[in-house]
C-alpha cells in the first residue's frame, strides 16, 4: 500500500471538505487539488459522520477512480453529503458538525473466505446482480469476527448472511485501504 504523506493528506481532506460545503450549499464544486498524491490514479470513497456522536452521515466512493484522486475525492465528497439515499441530503448547518474520512483504496483481489482478514481488508461480495462493499474500518469499529464482516457484507448487498457459506458461486474481494481523517 503506498505512503500517502501528511502534506498530500492535508490537501485531500481540504479538498473533500470544500466539496461538502459546496454541495451542501447547492454551489459549483471546487476544482480538484493537482500535484502529488492527487495525481494518483486510485478509486476512493468519502465517509462523512457526525462528530458528536460518530454516527454515519453519508458514504460514497468509486473503485475505480475517476482519472485522478484529487477528482476522486472531490467528487465522492459531495456525492456522501447529498446523493447517499440512505440519507436526506446534508444541510449547510450540518457541515461544521461533519468529520470527513477519505479510504485511498488498494487493488481488489479475489479470494476465499478464509482469506478474509478482518481490519485488514474491505470485502466486496457479488452474487448475480447483487453487489455490496464493507471498508476496512467497518470490522474494527464494530468489533467483528470474519464471519461476521462476511455476513453483513452479504446483507449489505441485499443477501441473505450466510449466503457466502451456501452458494459457492458468489465472487469474494478484498481490498486495502489507507484512511485519510480530519481527526
Amino acid at each position: 500500500m503506498r505512503r500517502i504523506s501528511e502534506e498530500d493528506a492535508i490537501r485531500l481532506l481540504a479538498a473533500a471538505r470544500g466539496s461538502v460545503e459546496a454541495a451542501a450549499s447547492g454551489a459549483r464544486l471546487p476544482e480538484p487539488p493537482e500535484g502529488g498524491a492527487a495525481d494518483l490514479d486510485a478509486g476512493a470513497f468519502v465517509t462523512l459522520k457526525n462528530r458528536a456522536d460518530g454516527s454515519l452521515r453519508g458514504c460514497i466512493g468509486s473503485f475505480s477512480g475517476l482519472g485522478s484522486l484529487g477528482r476522486t475525492v472531490v467528487r465522492m465528497a459531495a456525492a456522501a453529503a447529498v446523493e447517499d439515499p440512505r440519507f436526506f441530503p446534508l444541510r449547510p448547518a450540518e457541515v461544521p458538525g461533519t468529520r470527513i474520512e477519505i479510504s485511498v483504496l488498494g487493488p481488489m483481489e479475489r479470494c476465499s473466505p478464509d482469506s478474509v482478514v478482518p481490519g485488514s481488508h474491505g470485502v466486496y461480495v457479488r452474487l448475480g446482480r447483487n453487489a455490496g462493499t464493507l471498508l476496512p474500518q467497518v470490522a474494527v469499529e464494530e468489533g467483528w469476527s470474519r464471519e461476521e464482516l462476511l455476513s453483513h457484507t452479504c446483507m449489505k448487498a441485499g443477501l441473505q448472511p450466510d449466503v457466502w457459506r451456501t452458494r459457492p458461486e458468489i465472487e469474494i474481494y478484498v481490498y486495502t485501504a489507507e484512511i485519510l481523517s480530519e481527526d
